[in-house]
């Protein structure tokens, strides 16, 4: 009786080692290629990147040109501290374009 139980056990067996053998076998490189597939940034991921910070400064620079209009505009009007804020907003956008991105 324990013979006809182990004889089909043994037949199915093989098909068991095999698949954990290639299991074991193909890990490291699956390992080492998901990891530098993450440690690589592709070209076109740089340029969305870059493209990003690039619309980030645009949208600084517009900012800061709509706070230079105003205090220009309060300057002309007399007001000596909005004077002060337009070289001071003058010097940052000065800053921001030479910024590296």
């Amino acid at each position: 009786m324990r013979r006809l139980f182990i004889l089909p056990l043994l037949l199915l067996l093989p098909g068991c080692v095999a698949s954990v053998v290639g299991d074991v076998v193909t890990a490291p490189i699956k390992v080492v290629s998901k990891t530098a597939d993450v440690m690589t940034t592709s070209q076109s991921e740089a340029d969305e990147k870059r493209g990003r910070d690039l619309r980030k400064q645009e949208e600084r620079l517009g900012r800061l040109a709509r706070r230079r209009d105003e205090a220009r505009a309060d300057c002309a009007d007399g007001d000596r501290e909005a004077c002060l804020r337009f070289e001071a907003i003058e010097a940052e956008i000065a800053a921001e374009k030479e910024r590296e991105i």
